[in-house]
């Protein structure tokens, strides 16, 4: 079998999250994501025995679920999202924030998760959509093709949310839910954008990056088209963030299954209080 194509330098994103914590971490993202996940899992009307943080960055999510009270015992795995160490059905729970979209080969990731959750068990996740940095990535294209002479590959094309909710079912998920949620945050220049990447371990990390350092020429080009192109009439300039959050169970008979065809109890034409029209039957006037 073809093996999976390495679009991220998972050893290089390694490298990049032990930079951002001796640089001291910007955390204002996955702060957020952390306390959202919190509230979601609120609305779940259980507990949780067993549970695993998995590959988030901080221990944010940690401090949250343990405040909840919802979780017996929460574990920080420090394992490769590729290759995960748990035994079939050995957890209630698995919750991840904002490290899933780093993975090389997630429909495989996804069925190890599902693998590793006892029946009724949940995974809750939220992961860096396709449309976050859209921004910039637009002015480093331009201003690569015009100063370069080509784009390079800059910002990572993460998983938007239609191909999220694909890998759930395909990975034998019930109950499959994605949805969205946008952020956008204010900077004074595209350097005080890249610092904040910078200090989240959340710079380049593509297999295929241009290895050479950023041109300065190449910098100001980018930083003027940047300006002209998404900045708001006070001079700041917008970056957007797009989070992804799933959820799905692993599959127990206790669950609510859909309807087979032609099995309701009721009419749609009764509740609507109208006549059925057979097929082929012009509605009279």
């Amino acid at each position: 079998m073809p093996s999976t194509p390495a679009i991220f330098d998972r050893k290089l994103l390694r490298a990049r999250r032990a930079r951002a914590r001796n640089l001291g971490p910007e955390t204002f993202l996955i702060d957020r994501v952390a306390d959202e996940l919190g509230e979601r899992l609120s609305a779940v009307l259980r507990t949780f025995d067993r549970g695993v943080d998995l590959g988030t960055p901080t221990d944010a999510v940690r401090r949250v679920l343990a405040a909840s009270g919802k979780v017996g015992a929460i574990a920080d795995v420090i394992a490769d999202e590729e290759t995960l160490p748990f035994a079939s059905g050995s957890l209630d729970l698995v919750v991840s924030a904002l490290s899933l979209q780093f993975v090389n080969d997630l429909p495989g990731t996804l069925v190890q998760i599902r693998r590793a959750l006892k029946p009724d068990g949940l995974f809750m996740a939220a992961s860096v959509g396709g449309d976050t940095l859209t921004e910039l990535r637009e002015a480093f294209a331009q201003a690569e093709s015009e100063i370069e002479g080509g784009a390079s590959p800059r910002v990572a094309p993460f998983a938007d949310l239609r191909e999220w909710g694909a890998l759930l079912q395909r990975a034998g998920f019930a109950l499959p839910v994605a949805d969205v949620d946008r952020l956008t945050v204010r900077y004074n220049s595209v350097v005080d954008l890249m610092q904040d990447l910078r200090r989240m371990g959340a710079t380049n990390i593509l297999t295929e990056r241009r290895r050479r350092p950023l041109r300065r020429a190449t910098l100001q080009r980018l930083t003027e088209i940047y300006a002209r192109r998404f900045a708001d009439p006070d001079g700041r300039l917008r970056a957007t963030f797009e989070i992804i959050w799933l959820s799905g169970w692993a599959p127990h008979e206790s669950q609510q299954k859909p309807l087979k065809p032609g099995a309701a109890a009721h009419r749609l034409a009764d509740a609507l209080g109208t006549r059925e029209i057979p097929a082929g039957e012009k509605p009279r006037p």
